[in-house]
């Protein structure tokens, strides 16, 4: 997207053909709004532009209007209200999609959303989806039904399957549905979503076009953990690795994390009684564009998730693998399925059981050993990336099942 102009008044898009919308900020640091981009993008390409529903937040303007190289104008239109309960923050975003979706309406021809939340004010007022003139790609990146347990332990099982009646609604009425994993699109499948409905487009990554200078503050030797910090993710095992490796004085961890501080307060606590507080540098929000230096100058980047509902059940594709392979530094990763359909062990990278601070740590410690062979494998995984994983491959899937619903 090219140059815009910005409103701090709502705004309600006008007659587009094409709508995307997406519970998630957007810009951001998050892997999240890396996907946005790339995805949205796509979509707007193929109908000239339209209307892009997201979160705001941090100061982001309620109202943009951004117009592309090609000259296709796109409208991002954010929800900003502070609604501190998320059911009745979910809510208060679906009224507002709902009425920039009425006023698209009249020539809507494909809505393309990220979550339940966006995708049951366009089924529910039969805006999009069967049945109607606008076509539904429902993107399946995760299942809330799965996640919020995670982020509320106390949520009421009544609410869930609430949550997971809507699931299955917006699912039976999308007439495409895009998800990054076949982990993720076999649980769809044990939900009832007929195969010939799905199609696994997996994330990407960008190959650097010239050598990537190092951060002026990086650690003269380090491990780099890039991304959220969710229980999921096994950051603790990570630093309860770290503590195994105390006779490497020399090597740090920076954890290059996508959300703010005060989500890094239990990690950090457990990094004191770990002893190994000293040896890890907290680097919160940073930009996506920084990240890629950060890997490129690790000695390895690890991607400790978590044997869980939402890494097994679920299943995902996980962009802080996809973007390490990318700029040449080997992965040590959690040897789960989803990795798997990314890494061949011993080949791009390497895996090892998840949850095992012991065999993190025994993995790490033979890597760094073996530079020359763990330099090898870094060079494999960034060819696997250069020929099956790169975001142009992504948006050209994406861009022909765009072009099949169009015709």
């Amino acid at each position: 997207m090219g140059a815009h102009e910005e409103d701090q008044g709502s705004a309600t898009g006008t007659g587009a053909a094409a709508l995307y919308a997406a519970f998630d900020r957007y810009p951001s640091t998050k892997g999240a709004a890396i996907h946005i981009r790339e995805f949205a993008g796509t979509l707007f390409s193929a109908t000239g532009g339209g209307v892009l529903h997201v979160l705001g937040g941090d100061d982001l303007p309620a109202y943009q209007r951004e117009e592309s190289a090609t000259g296709d104008i796109v409208e991002i239109v954010r929800f900003v209200d502070e609604v501190p309960n998320l059911l009745d923050r979910v809510a208060a975003y679906g009224a507002q999609l709902h009425a920039v979706a009425t006023t698209a309406a009249p020539h809507l021809r494909i809505a393309q959303v990220r979550d339940p939340w966006s995708a049951a004010p366009l089924v529910e007022h039969g805006l999009a989806g069967r049945g109607t003139p606008a076509r539904l790609v429902f993107e399946v990146n995760g299942l809330p039904s799965i996640e919020l347990p995670y982020r509320y332990p106390t949520i009421a099982g009544g609410t869930l399957d609430k949550i997971r009646a809507v699931e299955a609604r917006c699912l039976a009425a999308a007439d495409a549905v895009v998800t990054p994993s076949h982990v993720l699109a076999d649980r769809l499948i044990q939900l009832g979503v007929p195969s010939g409905v799905i199609t696994v487009i997996p994330n990407g990554a960008t190959l650097p076009d010239a050598p990537l200078p190092r951060p002026p503050s990086a650690p003269d030797r380090y491990l780099v953990y890039v991304g959220a910090l969710q229980p999921w993710q096994g950051v603790d095992t990570l630093l309860a690795a770290l503590a195994r490796l105390a006779d490497l004085d020399d090597l740090r961890l920076v954890v290059c994390s996508a959300t703010p501080a005060k989500r890094a307060k239990g990690l950090r606590r457990l990094a004191e009684r770990l002893g190994v507080a000293e040896r890890v540098e907290w680097r919160y929000k940073v930009p996506h564009r920084e990240v890629a230096a950060w890997l490129a100058h690790a000695e390895l980047s690890v991607a400790p998730l978590s044997d869980c509902a939402r890494n097994v059940d679920q299943g995902c594709c996980p962009l802080k693998v996809l973007e390490s392979m990318a700029v040449g530094t080997c992965v040590v990763a959690s040897d789960l399925a989803v990795t798997r359909e990314l890494v061949e062990d011993g080949r791009h990278g390497v895996l090892v059981a998840p949850g095992r601070p012991a065999e993190l740590a025994r993995a790490i410690r033979v890597a760094l050993e073996y530079p020359d062979h763990t330099a090898e494998l870094g060079r494999n995984g960034q060819a696997r990336v250069a020929d099956a994983f790169t975001w142009t491959r992504s948006r050209n899937a994406l861009a022909a099942l765009h072009h099949d619903l169009l015709r």
